[in-house]
């Protein structure tokens, strides 16, 4: 891997960001290709910090209910950090999110084969996934920036050249949209999402368990042991997983701490089936920190929905402000098609074929509860 510093001669280059990250901390060579720290802001003073290596959204300045700004992802505050040590941390995930049972799934009649990066299964696009790329990047606008990246054909074991484009729009509703377009060269499957840790109170010091949670889900996908889709749709009802109504994800887990489900994946790791069905006025899910007044709001065209509280978070990385993240310090609110769609059939399709687009738009809406 080529790593290497590059000139920053713009004084403004110097300048921290609102969040305190300093852009020369993230402009360096990586795979041949410039990264770069991007600023995005609003009339109402939200600001959100994205790098194009992996396309990772790196901090989101958002108000609390004392109206003094809180950075409510987790993330790094240098370049190193993301690249020595792979991770999902913010990142814009390709070619497929989530995982990917054994490696392997039909297509067209063969059997594409792909690299391992989960045990004996492959998540999150492999290891060559696109968390680990250097897109290209195009800031427009104060909030506006567009993200391009040329997946080669057999990348990861994948078919198809495809070629792909993040959007990020920051609205002055304190509201960011994505949008994701890609097209294929040759049949393949794609399922992109953003993979944020959010933390609304704004101290990711502490856990997210008093996160009041609400899904617009009545089942998820059940696991195995492997944490691989079963097949089956679970009934949220009478369970942990019930979030059809708020709840803090503190007192979900005590419903019943010893289900099947919550031991398997060390907590909630699993994809919701949402009732919105792709409708993206329609809300999917909601999050609130009683702490610092924050309300997330995610509204996306996905089928799914990963809910997951950050339980392998472990205290080994230190992040942002010198804070190591320990378990639970995180929630991820992932739009997706569900996990291992392409070894079932019976659920929505994630193939892509040429002359045909792949579209996929997401919305996470800020507001303060007071």
């Amino acid at each position: 891997m080529i790593f290497a510093t590059f000139g920053c001669h713009n004084p403004r280059e110097q300048e921290k960001t609102v969040s305190g990250l300093e852009r020369k901390h993230f402009q360096h060579v990586v795979k041949d290709k410039n990264t770069d720290l991007f600023t995005l802001k609003n009339a109402s003073g939200m600001e959100i910090c994205i790098t194009n290596y992996g396309g990772r959204i790196v901090s989101i300045m958002v108000p609390d209910r004392e109206g003094k700004f809180q950075d409510v992802v987790l993330g790094f505050d240098n370049i190193q950090e993301y690249v020595e040590k792979p991770s999902s941390f913010g990142a814009t995930i390709g070619r497929f999110a989530n995982r990917i049972a054994h490696g392997k799934f039909p297509l067209h009649g063969d059997t594409i084969t792909l690299s391992l990066n989960n045990g004996k299964h492959t998540i999150h696009g492999g290891a060559e996934g696109w968390q680990n790329q250097v897109f290209d990047a195009e800031q427009l606008t104060d909030s506006l920036l567009v993200l391009r990246y040329v997946s080669a054909d057999g990348e990861a074991g994948f078919p198809g050249k495809v070629d792909v484009k993040a959007t990020f729009i920051l609205r002055d509703d304190n509201t960011l949209r994505i949008d994701y377009l890609a097209t294929t060269d040759k049949k393949t499957v794609i399922n992109m999402t953003n993979h944020s840790f959010f933390n609304l109170s704004g101290d990711p010091s502490t856990t997210i368990v008093d996160h009041v949670l609400l899904v617009n889900a009545d089942t998820y996908t059940s696991l195995d042991s492997a944490l691989i889709t079963t097949g089956d749709l679970e009934n949220v009802v009478s369970t942990p997983f019930d979030f059809t109504s708020p709840i803090s994800i503190e007192d979900a887990l005590a419903r019943d701490s010893l289900h099947r489900q919550l031991q398997l994946a060390q907590g909630f790791d699993h994809n919701y089936v949402l009732l919105s069905a792709g409708k993206l006025g329609k809300l999917a899910a909601q999050a609130y920190s009683p702490r610092s007044g924050i309300i997330l709001e995610v509204y996306s065209t996905e089928p799914g929905l990963q809910v997951y509280t950050g339980n392998m978070l472990d205290g080994s990385r230190k992040g942002k402000g010198g804070v190591y993240y320990h378990k639970r310090a995180g929630l991820c609110l992932e739009p997706q098609h569900y996990p291992d769609s392409p070894n079932k059939p019976a659920w929505p399709s994630t193939v892509l074929e040429p002359g045909k687009n792949y579209t996929s738009s997401t919305i996470y809406r800020f507001d303060i509860k007071k």
